[in-house]
């Protein structure tokens, strides 16, 4: 934890002097993003940055204690006392800010819901994540909004792309990644069988544009005709529609939700700076395995995260072995009741395995 603190701390200070240096402060777009990663890690940088000197004072304060003049000793354990008390604190402040990983203070997202096995009722069931995650983030004050979408006949979701920005978005959707399983009858069921279909959910952390740099060369972009909308109501009859391909990665987007080609072609350079800042957090992370495995969340989309089960007004959330009675209200969007304990899950398993000395 430690050097992930380290890391954001010097990443900050970088950018107070990418603040006040004329080559960034002539580009508003470069300052924009500077401004905005500044202002989101500032308050956790700030923290860590008392916290080191919190360090060096203790250390001062040990040596005065081992002084052979009573007054500066006694002095010296006095305030050592107080200084380590303030230093738990502190401690305890970062441990909170941290939960959720390394991109916990992020304030843009980008969320992926792809309808699974299931046919027409799996993407009736990403159509409800859907819903459920557009309330959620409306009690939040979150912006919500989608960038690109896929539907089927029966006004369902084979897969749709949504923008997500808000303060501390990330750091609690960020727990949605994975697979999703519901349990319920269908409405096309005559007999009232209960029919099991699956979604999968990913959640990005949207970098700023400093942090991913692409140049022209890296990549291709096609121009096409396609229907666009949510739900696809409206018909192109332009080639508005953009598909972006990274040469070295081999990562593909596609966006047709404005019919202003300069429009598809901007929100589709945002997901794709986002699945490959993806890309390469995964990387580091298969790298610190053994450091986030007992954290649930870590991302894994492949593992079956949560069931929802409508005959019984059931979820229940396999990672920590949770299981509410309150699927109506969770699907209305009451998604706070799964992320409050998934968050207290983390923070417990990070004081149990951190420690200061």
């Amino acid at each position: 934890m430690r050097e992930m603190l380290d890391e954001k701390l010097k990443r900050f200070e970088e950018l107070e002097q990418q603040l006040s240096d004329p080559e960034v402060q002539s580009n508003s777009s470069k300052m924009a993003a500077v401004a905005r990663e500044h202002g989101s890690l500032a308050k956790l940088a700030t923290r860590y940055r008392r916290f080191t000197d919190l360090l060096t004072e203790i250390e001062e304060l040990r040596e005065m204690a081992n002084s052979s003049d009573l007054e500066e000793r006694e002095m010296a354990e006095e305030e050592l006392k107080t200084t380590l008390e303030t230093r738990e604190t502190y401690w305890d402040e970062l441990l909170e800010m941290t939960i959720g990983g390394e991109d916990a203070n992020r304030s843009r997202c980008v969320m992926e819901i792809r309808a699974g096995t299931g046919g027409d009722e799996a993407a009736l069931f990403a159509r409800n994540l859907y819903e459920m995650y557009s309330k959620h983030c409306e009690v939040k004050g979150w912006k919500f909004s989608a960038l690109e979408s896929s539907t089927t006949e029966l006004g369902g979701f084979k897969e749709v792309t949504i923008s997500i920005e808000g303060e501390g978005c990330y750091r609690e959707l960020q727990y949605e990644s994975g697979g999703h399983r519901v349990q319920r009858v269908p409405d096309t069921e005559t007999k009232g069988r209960v029919h099991t279909s699956a979604a999968t959910v990913a959640v990005l952390p949207e970098p700023e544009d400093v942090e991913i740099e692409l140049k022209p060369e890296d990549y291709t972009v096609e121009r096409y005709a396609a229907s666009s909308g949510p739900g696809g109501q409206h018909v192109n009859k332009t080639a508005s529609a953009v598909r972006i391909t990274h040469h070295e990665t081999g990562v593909v987007v596609k966006c047709f939700e404005e019919r202003s080609q300069h429009k598809n072609l901007a929100k589709g350079m945002r997901i794709l700076k986002s699945k490959l800042y993806d890309h390469l957090q995964q990387q580091e992370n298969q790298q610190r395995a053994d450091q986030r495995k007992s954290l649930v969340g870590s991302g894994d989309r492949s593992q079956r995260i949560r069931t929802y089960n409508f005959p019984e007004n059931r979820v229940s959330d396999h990672r920590i072995n949770l299981t509410l009675y309150k699927l109506d209200q969770i699907i209305a969007g009451s998604v706070q009741f799964l992320t409050d304990a998934l968050i207290d899950h983390d923070r417990q398993t990070l004081r149990s395995s951190m420690s200061l000395e």
